[in-house]
């Protein structure tokens, strides 16, 4: 029996395996425990294995590659167009031996721990930001039925709560007065939940040599920087640093057909974290940068002048994904060169 690929649905409990041979028939259909899909690889022949990249594919995948084979992780939809006929678990991990055989196939590559940890901080303090928003939102609310306005900026709000709470005139009954009291607390835990997380970023971003090249480039923080290593390692899975900006949603969408090209806004495709935070960074870049000072001024004043303002932000973030593909891929120093960068 010569297994030419595998693949393996996975799931919470349970996971799914189907090898395919030479000729595309089916030689094994099995389910396990991870504990008993680990044992069994373990005495299986050295073999191309797919997974889709998933919650524990990271987990398997380093597991099956210490056992000596060749581990591929595939996005989700490009498996989807492999499935045939009805769904269910043994027909997706068919799917996945099949498409993890194309040689054109884009694949994922399998992170390590300490990516994984890195992704989570980040992952951890969006929810917080996010919460702490809702909390804010929620505090205006409650204040503005009993006719208290506050400025837009959480500042503000921030500065006149204590002073609400203190005073006794404020047209406040005591039971909402303790729910604003409760969120108050709360917005106060999360601030300082989130301050620990900024501080523990800057100390990755200060101490880890790619994160500190990639701090040299304009518009990339240690935010940025550690995002993105977290998200892409070294850049090995993408060729150029176009596949990088494509990869984010940060190229236009194509629907083009009959040589007639059609060309829309930004696909907004892959991770949508790290397409806001870079697009933030180069909102910063366009709106705050002295633009005599860096190499990319004079390609953003004569961009300006022919599109929309957000455009050009959209724009820059496409051209730091490159730079930063370009730095990381290269393992060295962001060199910046007057005039290089064309109109």
């Amino acid at each position: 029996m010569q297994i030419r690929s595998v693949g393996i649905d996975l799931g919470k409990t349970t996971f799914h395996l189907v090898a395919l041979g030479d000729n595309g028939e089916v030689l094994l259909k099995k389910k396990f425990t991870q504990k008993q899909l680990i044992k069994f690889t373990a005495n299986l022949q050295t073999s191309l294995i797919g997974m889709e990249a998933c919650s524990g594919a990271h987990f398997l995948g380093r597991a099956l590659r210490a056992q000596g084979h060749d581990v591929k992780l595939i996005p989700a939809h490009f498996v989807k167009p492999f499935v045939k006929s009805n769904k269910n678990d043994f027909i997706d991990a068919e799917a996945i031996a099949e498409a993890v055989d194309r040689r054109n196939m884009r694949f994922v590559p399998i992170k390590t721990d300490d990516q994984l940890d890195l992704q989570a901080l980040h992952r951890v303090r969006d929810r917080l930001m996010v919460r702490r928003t809702s909390v804010i939102n929620q505090l205006r609310a409650f204040l503005l039925e009993r006719g208290m306005v506050f400025a837009k900026s959480p500042i503000r709000l921030r500065e006149a709560i204590p002073e609400v709470l203190e005073n006794a005139n404020e047209n406040l009954t005591p039971r909402l007065r303790n729910l604003v009291a409760m969120l108050w607390s709360e917005w106060k835990h999360m601030e300082l939940q989130i301050q620990e997380m900024n501080e523990e970023i800057e100390r990755i971003a200060s101490s880890d040599a790619a994160c500190c090249r990639l701090r040299q480039i304009p518009g990339i923080g240690p935010l940025v920087a550690t995002a993105i290593v977290a998200s892409i390692g070294n850049g090995a899975a993408f060729r150029k640093g176009r596949e990088f900006a494509a990869w984010m949603g940060l190229v236009p969408k194509q629907h083009s057909t009959g040589g007639k090209t059609k060309l829309y806004g930004i696909s907004k495709r892959g991770n949508r974290y790290l397409r806001k935070i870079l697009v933030h960074g180069a909102r910063a870049v366009v709106l705050r940068s002295k633009r005599d000072r860096i190499a990319m001024g004079s390609w953003m004043t004569s961009l300006e002048m022919r599109v929309p303002r957000n455009v050009l932000i959209v724009a820059m973030a496409n051209k730091l994904a490159r730079i930063a593909w370009a730095v990381l891929s290269s393992g060295q120093d962001y060199k910046a060169i007057p005039g290089a960068i064309p109109a």
